[in-house]
C-alpha cells in the first residue's frame, strides 16, 4: 500500500512540475518594447535600456567610456564566445565588469555585504527579435537588498553615474 501511494506521490509531483514548466513556456510571447522590457526589469531590479548599436558595439563604447571616465574595466565576459566554445549556441552575451575603488569602497564601509555586487557590473545582449538591451544593478535595488543606511549620496552618486556612461553608450 505504501509502494502504491508512494508511486502516486510521485506522478502528481512530476505532472505538477509539467504543467509549471508549460505555463513558464507559454508560446504567447511578449512583445521586445523599450518599456515592456524595462518594466519586466525594473521588477528584477535592473535597470534597461535599448541599444541602436550591436552588442559588440555597445560593448566596446561602453568599455571606452568606462575608461575615458578614469575607472577600470576588469573583466569583459563574452558568453556567446564562451559557449561556442563548449559547442553550444546563445545570442550575442557581454558583461563588462568596471569600478573604481573611490565610488566602491564608501558603499562597503556602509555595508561590506555589497561587496558581492562589486565591481558593477553592466549586461549587453541581443534579445529574439535581434533588438540589443544594456542593463545594470539598480542602485536602489542594491541599497535595499543590503539595508544600507546612510549611504544615500553614494547611491545616488552611483546612479548618476551608471545612467551617464550607460546612456554615452547606447546614443547614435
Amino acid at each position: 500500500m505504501l509502494k502504491i501511494i508512494s508511486i502516486a506521490a510521485l506522478a502528481l509531483a512530476v505532472s505538477s512540475c509539467a504543467s509549471i514548466e508549460k505555463t513558464l513556456n507559454t508560446p504567447d510571447k511578449v512583445p521586445s518594447t523599450p518599456e515592456t522590457i524595462a518594466t519586466i526589469h525594473a521588477a528584477k531590479g535592473l535597470v534597461t535600456m535599448q541599444s541602436p548599436h550591436s552588442v559588440q558595439d555597445t560593448a566596446d563604447k561602453l568599455a571606452a567610456i568606462i575608461e575615458s571616465k578614469g575607472m577600470k574595466v576588469f573583466a569583459r565576459v563574452d558568453h556567446q564566445k564562451n559557449a561556442q566554445g563548449v559547442s553550444l549556441v546563445l545570442r550575442p552575451t557581454q558583461v563588462i565588469m568596471f569600478g573604481n575603488p573611490k565610488a566602491g569602497t564608501p558603499l562597503m564601509q556602509c555595508e561590506q555585504s555589497i561587496a558581492i555586487d562589486l565591481p558593477q557590473k553592466i549586461l549587453i545582449s541581443e534579445d529574439d527579435d535581434k533588438k540589443v538591451w544594456l542593463s545594470y544593478n539598480d542602485p536602489e535595488y542594491l541599497k535595499n537588498r543590503h539595508n544600507i543606511k546612510g549611504c544615500d549620496t553614494e547611491i545616488a552618486n552611483i546612479a548618476k553615474a551608471l545612467n551617464g556612461i550607460s546612456q554615452a553608450a547606447i546614443a547614435k
